[in-house]
């Protein structure tokens, strides 16, 4: 499987990241099938969030019923780790769903992986860049 992802996503999801310093940033990546075209920014609302990410419930609940009423599908979610690779952590593993959701995560060097959440643990993604 390979994505693909507008170029104003990864810039958003970069600013994000440098905003959200020294804290995780998270939020939801919005499109439709495997083209990402925005995300819906979400307050990191986990208690240790220098370390962590939890997405703001009332964000999720408003993504998914724009999607229920025709707006762009919720088709995963994205991070930051301010201090480690962009690959997924221990934590990140045994928060997995398992679901086939797409994860984005940013690295401390500003590098960006997609990964998807798949039966067999995350698998790492490539993706097409799309000006937009």
């Amino acid at each position: 499987m390979s994505i693909r992802v507008t170029s104003s996503v990864l810039a958003q999801l970069a600013r994000e990241t440098r905003e959200a310093l020294p804290h995780e940033c998270c939020g939801i990546l919005l499109g439709k099938d495997a083209r990402i075209t925005a995300i819906a920014p979400a307050r990191n609302i986990h208690p240790q969030p220098e370390t962590h990410f939890e997405i703001d419930r009332q964000v999720l609940i408003d993504a998914h019923r724009a999607s229920r009423g025709g707006g762009p599908q919720v088709l995963g979610y994205y991070h930051s780790h301010p201090s480690s690779a962009p690959e997924p952590s221990a934590t990140d593993k045994a928060m997995a769903a398992f679901d086939g959701s797409i994860w984005a995560i940013v690295g401390m060097a500003g590098d960006i992986t997609f990964w998807k959440d798949g039966e067999a643990g995350f698998i790492p993604l490539p993706y097409q860049l799309e000006q937009a």
